[in-house]
């Protein structure tokens, strides 16, 4: 049995496995947040330009925070981040990445993970191993300022991973962790636990948690607005006159 064979057979057993381990556990989730059911339902950039008019100030990540895998994201943020270590030694497996590792396995079911790399995209912040942690736990999907590894892995599990890069190294050797669930900055925005992450093909943008019923009436409001522009142009051929009507681009 080939390499890729004996990966593509481990990987489909885990996601059937863990599958049968959802639908078993589903009834004991907790009740859902209306404000995660309402973010679900809106488009990211509405979420994006809702928090800069409520908030006064940018949520959205920076550019290169992608998906890795498929998938929308939603849910309230838990946080870790780990730092270059000052020597090789002290980096071993229990202490590279604690936090990170703890975080995910006390994630509460539909929470989202943001794990903040020093360094950025030149460090992996998450691999197959946690990613299997994570969806065993029923998170929404983890955000890395950093990058990722084993991604064929992790897309078979079905979990939705948003990071700035893909590499294959090791955060073992070099890194230590430094903390979890505290407020980090992560794609250039800051993120404190609770905050609501809202992800998909446009990027991801951070819901102060504070702010988060107010920011979801005005992406709602934005959403509305936008479903008449759409025929409002159709009909009269004109993007100019739309703005001019609705004062929304």
């Amino acid at each position: 049995m080939t390499t890729s064979t004996r990966f593509a057979f481990a990987a489909a057993f885990a996601a059937a496995a863990l599958g049968w381990s959802f639908q078993a556990r589903s009834s004991a989730v907790a009740p859902a947040d209306p404000l995660i059911a309402g973010f679900r339902a809106t488009t990211v950039a509405s979420v994006s330009d809702a928090v800069d008019q409520i908030t006064g100030r940018r949520g959205y990540m920076n550019h290169d925070m992608r998906p890795q895998t498929p998938g929308k994201l939603v849910g309230r943020a838990t946080t870790a981040e780990i730092r270059l270590a000052p020597r090789p030694e002290e980096s071993t497996a229990a202490t590279a990445i604690r936090h990170p590792v703890e975080m995910i396995d006390n994630a509460a079911p539909g929470s989202v993970g943001v794990i903040v790399v020093e360094g950025g995209p030149e460090m992996t912040g998450l691999g197959g191993l946690m990613a299997t942690a994570a969806r065993s736990r029923n998170m929404a999907g983890i955000v890395v300022d950093g990058s990722v590894r084993d991604v064929e892995e992790i897309r078979a599990l079905g979990l939705t991973v948003f990071a700035r890069g893909r590499i294959p190294a090791t955060a073992v050797g070099r890194y230590l962790s430094v903390s979890r669930d505290a407020e980090v900055t992560c794609g250039g925005v800051k993120v404190k636990p609770g905050d609501i992450i809202v992800g998909g093909e446009d990027g991801v943008v951070v819901v102060p948690q504070d702010r988060a019923e107010q920011v979801l009436q005005r992406a709602r409001e934005i959403d509305a607005r936008e479903t008449k522009m759409v025929p409002f142009i159709r009909q009269f051929r004109s993007l100019a006159k739309a703005i001019a009507a609705f004062n929304r681009i």
